[in-house]
């Protein structure tokens, strides 16, 4: 896919130059031709992508205990969060991928009076995430989840039935090792359009007026494979052309 738009540069200039060169009776045709025929340029986009494995699993699992007796929430809060380190280590992570964040204490009762008071007056949760290279072993843990809902386990940051599934989020980190190549390959296409316009419109394309890497995006190929990203780069070029 590409886009190709044809400007001229310095039109104003050149006209004020035209008039002043036809006040002074000498034959300028010849030289306004060349003059705006040099400024003319064609600016065109190329594209270039790449489809590859994500190779890092950044999965937090969030999960929440409720309650009115602090004791028995913190009992009960790292019992669970051991059943999660356990979860991870027996699906072959290493201690220093699983990391722990600082529980979070909510008093419902706080700023609830009367009937808007919940019948558990704290909420207690904590998160225990993943960091891993090890994407297969992550997708087969993902599949497994169910055990530890299984073990009493609430996952998501909200409790009771309005809790969200905790999700892994997988990146490519690996960008600066295939870029360049998307990026020749992004502007050999940008110049393979800007040659053909050139063609039909009876020019020839001169040397790059101006070039903008533009954007690099890094997205899941589809819904359903959030493992499998699609890397794209856009390339702007501006092209002189010649008669």
């Amino acid at each position: 896919m590409s886009e190709v738009h044809v400007r001229y540069a310095g039109w104003v200039p050149a006209l004020i130059v035209g008039l002043s060169l036809v006040g002074g009776g000498l034959l300028v045709g010849q030289g306004l031709k060349a003059f705006r025929s040099g400024d003319r340029f064609v600016t065109v986009k190329g594209s270039a992508e790449q489809i590859a494995n994500a190779d890092l699993v950044v999965w937090p699992l969030a999960h929440t205990v409720s309650g009115n007796d602090l004791s028995v929430l913190q009992r009960e809060l790292e019992a669970r969060t051991q059943t999660i380190r356990t979860f991870f280590k027996q699906a072959g992570f290493a201690d220093d991928e699983i990391s722990v964040a600082p529980a979070s204490l909510e008093d419902r009762w706080a700023y609830a009076y009367g009937e808007n008071r919940s019948p558990e007056q704290y909420r207690y949760s904590t998160t225990v995430t993943l960091r891993t290279s090890k994407v297969q072993k992550a997708m087969e843990a993902l599949r497994r989840t169910g055990d530890l809902l299984a073990q009493g386990v609430v996952l998501g940051g909200n409790g009771g039935q309005d809790a969200a599934p905790s999700g892994p989020q997988f990146d490519f980190t690996q960008l600066n090792a295939i870029k360049p190549k998307l990026v020749a390959e992004a502007t050999a296409n940008a110049r393979k359009s800007a040659e053909q316009f050139a063609k039909d419109s009876g020019s020839s394309i001169g040397g790059i007026r101006s070039a903008n890497q533009g954007v690099v995006s890094i997205e899941n190929r589809d819904a359903g494979s959030p493992h499998v990203k699609k890397i794209r780069v856009v390339t702007t070029v501006d092209y002189f052309l010649k008669n």
